[in-house]
């Protein structure tokens, strides 16, 4: 099973949507949402990422809900 973090925020329509995505298929994630974790906002600070969803996939980043971009990382 692929590892998934969405980087989301409380506010944002498109966080969301990926998750209900992710829920609808039944595809375990972690939710790392910057107004709670300064750790969240670190990682998308470093990585230059001025806007969520960022959603990372074993270990590499899909900025934006992109669902083709996702199914293909995850072979769907």
């Amino acid at each position: 099973m692929a590892d998934i973090k969405i980087y989301t925020s409380n506010t944002c329509v498109f966080c969301k949507a990926a998750k209900q995505y992710f829920n609808e298929n039944d595809i375990e994630f972690t939710e790392m949402n910057i107004d709670e974790n300064p750790d969240a906002v670190e990682y998308l600070v470093s990585k230059g990422y001025r806007g969520v969803p960022v959603i990372n996939i074993d270990g590499e980043d899909i900025v934006g809900f992109d669902k083709p971009a996702i199914e293909a990382k995850l072979g769907l």
